[in-house]
């Protein structure tokens, strides 16, 4: 057997791995779980940190201050340092949008060891437990924290749908994966996409098991339970982490907590990415700090995403032209599968079964953009926001 045909067969026995025992990752079908209104409705303090979002704030802020919840609930934005109208038009935007109450709040800069967004976070969150935000008494804070990106709008039925399934499963987070915004051909070519790597990484189901062991979250949508942020010491145990959401469900989970993760139907990111470079931006910031800043996990990343993505296209044609039917068959039985398990999120995102043949494409671009993470971390300029460069843990 010649390593071409070697190849296709790993490749082909890694997506049936995938396919049947990876937590059914590509299924699109976990949503809140069912849920019924509680007989008190518990208060609720909305925290937005917020760094020069003036671009996009007037199409989420508003989303927030309507919401249509029974309970008590007051939206807290945090102004972390922007250099932009944010403060001002946040205040701007709750006099034309009158409905929840609004406070801006800053910081100041991070303190030591600190990412920026976890600071604006610790402020919005002791803010809200010292001044008895949301109609709770001083020193007791809310029941729970809705912790939401400046760039998420949410359906006016948002808060109230989130808080109750969290009480009806008795949940301490429920995280919903906003549906990230795909208008231009880049955005509906690579958008998708990172949303079925993170599946494929971190499977709903698995994440939504009470005894499971994989925790994850989407941190532009996060309902937390007050009682549970304090058990799990979040955001202070978690200060230095530059991929937040899925350290805030690991601490949750850690401490004892009930999480679950799944696709959002009425909760949407307005942040547009129109070209490639504000994509790659996006997904080099922080790929490497996923692989916790190790050569060798970066090696088998890039090793894992040839294997399953690049071969079996390549096996197809090198196989079909070299007269290899082995490894022609195998390369295109794994691609046929590869693109059968893409079409569920495809139509999730409204987009053309067309793009499912594609992905190899696609895991290259991711591929090239995590050397480009690493490579910028080893320059000093890795996990670079806004500003703002983080060193991983033992750097700080």
């Amino acid at each position: 057997m010649g390593l071409l045909t070697a190849a296709a067969y790993a490749s082909l026995a890694a997506w049936l791995w995938l396919t049947l025992a990876q937590g059914m990752f590509w299924r699109t079908d976990v949503r809140l779980p069912l849920r019924t209104a509680p007989a008190h409705w518990p208060s609720v303090a909305i925290v937005v940190p917020a760094r020069d979002e003036a671009g996009v704030l007037a199409r989420s802020l508003p989303s927030l201050l309507v919401q249509d919840y029974p309970g008590a609930a007051e939206v807290i934005l945090v102004d972390d340092g922007s250099t932009d109208d944010t403060a001002g038009l946040a205040l701007r935007l709750a006099a034309a949008h009158p409905g929840l109450p609004l406070t801006v709040v800053s910081p100041g800069d991070p303190g030591p060891g600190w990412t920026g967004k976890l600071w604006a976070l610790r402020h919005g969150i002791a803010h809200a437990r010292d001044t008895g935000a949301a109609g709770t008494a001083a020193g007791t804070g809310p029941e729970f924290l809705l912790l939401t990106d400046a760039d998420i709008a949410h359906e006016p039925d948002s808060l109230r749908e989130l808080v109750a399934a969290a009480t009806s499963a008795g949940l301490d987070l429920v995280s919903q994966m906003a549906r990230l915004r795909v208008v231009t051909s880049w955005e509906r070519l690579v958008v998708p996409a990172f949303v079925y790597f993170f599946a494929q990484l971190y499977p709903f189901r698995r994440v939504n098991r009470p005894t499971g062991r994989t925790a994850a979250a989407a941190g532009g949508c996060v309902l937390l339970r007050t009682e549970a942020a304090v058990r799990a010491g979040v955001p202070d145990s978690i200060r230095q982490a530059v991929i937040d959401d899925v350290s805030l469900a690991r601490a949750v989970r850690r401490s004892g907590g009930r999480i679950w993760l799944g696709l959002a139907e009425r909760v949407d990111s307005v942040r547009p990415y129109p070209t490639l470079g504000d994509l790659w931006r996006m997904v080099s910031r922080s790929a490497y700090a996923q692989l916790r800043h190790h050569p060798l996990l970066l090696a088998a990343a890039v090793a894992g995403l040839v294997l399953v993505y690049l071969v079996p296209p390549a096996a197809l044609l090198a196989g079909l032209a070299t007269g290899r039917p082995a490894a022609a068959g195998a390369g295109g039985l794994a691609w046929l599968l590869m693109s059968g398990t893409y079409l569920p999120m495809l139509r999730y995102y409204r987009q053309p079964a067309a793009l499912a043949p594609l992905l190899p494409f696609t895991a290259l671009l991711y591929l090239l953009m995590t050397l480009d993470s690493a490579s910028l971390h080893y320059r000093g300029r890795g996990a670079a926001w806004k500003g703002r460069t983080y060193a991983r843990p033992s750097d700080a």
